[in-house]
């Protein structure tokens, strides 16, 4: 049997897109630029639900599970990274269909690459800041330690995803960098 509380975060996940797609539909293709504001606006109510939901179903007497855990990695991601996400989505389809400028790629060398690479790491740094604070929180919560053991190795395995991230895309972008640059001004 499915928990409640995987079919919200999925329902949340969906929520986000059509909350998305209809602001950028009512921007785009009705032309209705408030209103498309004002729905992009409220993606992070989406986020809310699911914060309220997690805490009400702890606060019920249930204990603390690695869906909890996901629950909050998903609302750190979705807050960290939903800005990003609307911007990525706007330029797309306000150049596919408003005529806007094509959309901006990453950069693919140089010093331009290393800061885009801790950048985006800097808003995993962020999305773990808030689902591992999520996860204090709900530990707060619960009041039981026993009852929230699950949330230690959620908190144990986004870490560990932030290391690999920092050591192979950051870190290895940047030491790339110095010794590419090293090269280039020897030649």
């Amino acid at each position: 049997m499915v928990e409640p509380l995987v079919v919200l975060i999925v329902a949340c996940e969906i929520g986000f897109w059509v909350v998305l797609g209809a602001g950028l539909l009512a921007r785009y293709a009705l032309r209705m630029r408030r209103l498309g504001a004002a729905l992009l606006v409220c993606t992070p109510v989406v986020d809310v639900v699911l914060l309220v939901a997690t805490v009400f179903d702890l606060r019920s007497g249930g204990e603390a599970t690695s869906v909890h855990g996901l629950a909050a990695i998903y609302l750190g991601f979705s807050v960290a990274f939903g800005h990003s996400m609307l911007r990525w989505a706007d330029q797309r389809v306000a150049h596919r269909f408003a005529g806007g400028p094509p959309p901006t790629k990453p950069p693919k060398s140089g010093p331009a690459k290393v800061r885009h690479e801790w950048r985006e790491f800097g808003k995993f740094a962020v999305a773990w800041a808030i689902a591992c604070g999520v996860m204090l929180l709900l530990m707060f919560v619960v009041g039981t330690p026993e009852r929230t053991q699950a949330l230690w190795g959620q908190m144990s395995g986004i870490t560990g995803i932030g290391v690999v991230w920092l050591l192979g895309w950051p870190v290895y972008h940047s030491v790339a960098e110095v010794v590419n640059g090293g090269q280039k001004s020897r030649q």
